[in-house]
C-alpha cells in the first residue's frame, strides 16, 4: 500500500498541483489502534476518547502510522518541556550561557573588603551548592576573609508573582514546587544526607547547604533490628519543618537502609538566598560583619563572572530529570528583552507575559503559523497548559530537522536506562521520550527507534482520573512502534 502511495504521490509531482486533492484522497488512513495498546487500556480502565496517539516517520516523508485523536487539546505535563528547550535551542543558541557577576564594591585591604559583595542574578538554572561554593571560592582569591558591608543580592531581571508552594498540589516541602529566581541559588532546597552508624546508634544527619540561623541535630537515633521501612524512611523519621529556624525529628532512622539523601525545598523559601550565602561563606571560614539583603548592582564592570554550563548541557538536566524550576529559568529567560545572543547583557525585566509571548511568536513563525499552544509557565507543572498530539508531532519533525536535533534528543530520557523512564518495562534503548505526570495526566513524547533503523515520532497523551495506571499500555505503544519494519 506504501509502495502505491509513494507512486501516486510521485505522479502528482510530475502532473502539478492541480491533482494535490486528488493526492491527499488517495493516502492510506493511518492504522488504528494497535491491539497492544487498546488492551492494555482497557486493564488501566482508561477509555479511548480520553487518549490522543501519534506514530509517524520523523523525516515526515510517509503517513502516519497511528492518529487517534491528534487534534484533541489536552493537558501535556511536563511533555510541554520539549516545546521550551526546543525554542530555547532555537532562540538562544545551544552554546548559550547564563552569567552571574560579581561586585566587590570596596577596597579590600588585609583581607577585609570595606564594602559590600554584590552578587547578580541573570537567571542561571544552575547555581547549584558546587557553584556557589566555587563562586565564593573566587572572592577569596580575591583576597577576601572578611566582608566589612553587606551581601547585596540583585534579582530584578525576573518579574515572578508571589505564589504558595502548596497551592499546586498540596506538597510544598516537594522541591518541584519551587518558583522561578533570577538569583536562584540551588533550587532554594535543602539535601539531607543520613549516615547510619551502628556502634553509636544513630544516622549522621548532614545539612547541605549549612543554613545560617537554622538548628538542625547533628543525629537522629537508629531503630535496630530488621525494617520494611527503608522504601518509606522519610515518615519513620517524622520531621517537623514547622519552625524554619528548627529542623526536629521526632521519630527513628532505620538501620539497615544504608545511607540516604532527602531533598527538601526550605519551609521559607523567601529567606533561602540570605541563609544560604551567609552559612555557606561561613563554613568556609569566611567572616561576615553585615546582612544579606536585596538591593542593586553597581553601573561599573563586575570583578569576574561565573558562567554557567551551555544551554544544551542544562537542557540535559531538565528533560532527563524534568526539572520544573530549570525549566521556569530557562522559560523567564526566553522573556528578557534581551535574550539574544551568549554574552550580551541582561537588559530589561522577564514576566511570564513575555515570556508566553515569545514562546506564541516563534511557534507560529516555525512551527505552525495557524495555531499555538496553551503555554503557561513552560515546565507543565500546571493545569492550564493544552497542546495537541498534531501539535507536539509538529514540533518533533521540526527539531528531526533542526541542526540542533542531536543536543534536543541526547537531552531526552533513554527508555529503561536513565531519567525518568529508568524504570520503564519497555524495551531498553528502543527510545529518547520525555515523560509528563501530573494527577489525571500521563503523556510521553520523543523519537523511537524502530526495527528497520527509521526513526519514529511517537506522541500518547492520556487525560483520565486512571491515568497512572497507564503506564503498561504507554511501554506497550513503544514496544511497538520500536517493532516496525515492514510497513516503513
Amino acid at each position: 500500500m506504501f509502495k502505491i502511495v509513494n507512486w501516486l504521490v510521485g505522479v502528482v509531482c510530475l502532473l502539478g498541483a492541480p491533482y494535490l486533492a486528488l493526492a491527499q484522497i488517495a493516502v492510506p488512513p493511518a492504522l488504528v489502534l494497535p491491539t497492544v495498546l487498546v488492551q492494555a487500556l482497557q486493564r488501566a480502565q482508561v477509555p479511548l476518547d480520553a487518549v490522543s496517539v501519534l506514530v509517524t516517520p520523523a523525516d515526515g516523508a510517509l503517513p502516519a502510522l497511528v492518529s487517534h485523536q491528534i487534534n484533541l487539546a489536552l493537558n501535556p505535563a511536563s511533555a510541554m518541556k520539549l516545546l521550551t528547550t526546543f525554542a530555547a535551542l532555537e532562540l538562544l543558541g545551544p552554546t548559550y550561557t547564563w552569567r552571574t557577576p560579581v561586585w566587590l564594591d570596596g577596597p579590600v585591604r588585609q583581607g577585609v573588603l570595606h564594602g559590600n559583595l554584590v552578587i547578580q542574578g541573570q537567571g542561571d538554572p544552575s547555581l547549584v551548592l558546587e557553584r556557589l561554593w566555587l563562586l565564593l571560592r573566587r572572592v577569596q582569591a580575591l583576597g577576601v576573609r572578611r566582608i566589612g558591608g553587606d551581601m547585596v543580592l540583585e534579582r530584578s531581571a525576573f518579574d515572578v508573582p508571589a505564589s504558595d508552594p502548596a497551592a499546586f498540589d498540596g506538597e510544598p516541602l516537594r522541591p518541584y514546587n519551587a518558583s522561578a529566581d533570577a538569583l536562584l541559588v540551588n533550587y532554594k532546597a535543602i539535601v539531607l544526607t543520613f549516615t547510619p552508624d551502628a556502634s553509636a546508634g544513630v544516622a549522621w544527619l548532614q545539612i547541605d547547604p549549612p543554613l545560617a540561623g537554622v538548628k538542625v541535630p547533628a543525629s537522629v537515633p537508629l531503630a535496630r533490628g530488621k525494617s520494611a521501612l527503608c522504601g518509606d524512611y522519610r515518615s519513620a523519621l517524622q520531621a517537623d519543618w514547622s519552625d524554619p529556624q528548627r529542623v526536629r525529628f521526632g521519630g527513628h532512622y532505620p538501620a539497615d537502609c544504608g545511607e540516604k539523601v532527602w531533598s527538601v525545598a526550605y519551609t521559607d523559601p523567601a529567606s533561602y538566598n540570605a541563609r544560604a550565602l551567609a552559612g555557606l561563606w561561613r563554613s568556609m571560614g569566611g567572616q561576615f560583619d553585615g546582612q544579606v539583603r536585596d538591593g542593586a548592582a553597581p553601573q561599573t564592570l563586575p570583578s569576574f563572572v561565573l558562567h554557567s554550563p551551555p544551554l544544551a548541557v542544562v537542557i540535559r538536566d531538565i528533560n532527563k530529570f524534568s526539572n520544573n524550576v530549570m525549566a521556569q529559568q530557562v522559560f523567564y529567560t526566553l522573556g528578557l528583552p534581551a535574550a539574544a545572543p551568549e554574552g550580551s547583557a541582561v537588559a530589561g525585566v522577564a514576566t511570564p507575559e513575555l515570556a508566553r509571548q515569545a514562546l506564541r511568536q516563534w511557534w507560529l513563525r516555525r512551527i505552525d503559523a495557524s495555531a499555538a499552544p496553551v503555554i503557561d509557565n513552560g515546565s507543565g507543572l500546571s493545569r492550564q497548559s493544552r497542546i495537541s498530539a498534531q501539535q507536539l508531532g509538529q514540533l518533533l519533525q521540526r527539531a528531526y530537522a533542526s541542526p540542533y536535533m542531536p543536543e534536543l534528543m541526547a537531552s531526552l530520557p533513554i527508555v529503561g536506562l536513565d531519567g525518568t523512564l529508568k524504570r520503564s518495562q519497555a524495551g531498553v534503548t528502543s527510545a529518547h521520550l520525555k515523560t509528563g505526570s501530573l494527577q489525571g495526566v500521563l503523556a510521553l513524547a520523543g523519537f523511537v527507534h524502530s526495527a528497520n533503523g527509521r526513526p519514529l515520532c511517537l506522541v500518547a497523551i492520556v487525560n483520565h482520573p486512571n491515568a497512572a495506571a497507564a503506564r503498561p499500555a504507554l511501554d506497550a505503544l513503544v514496544d511497538w512502534a520500536a517493532a516496525q519494519n515492514g510497513a516503513l
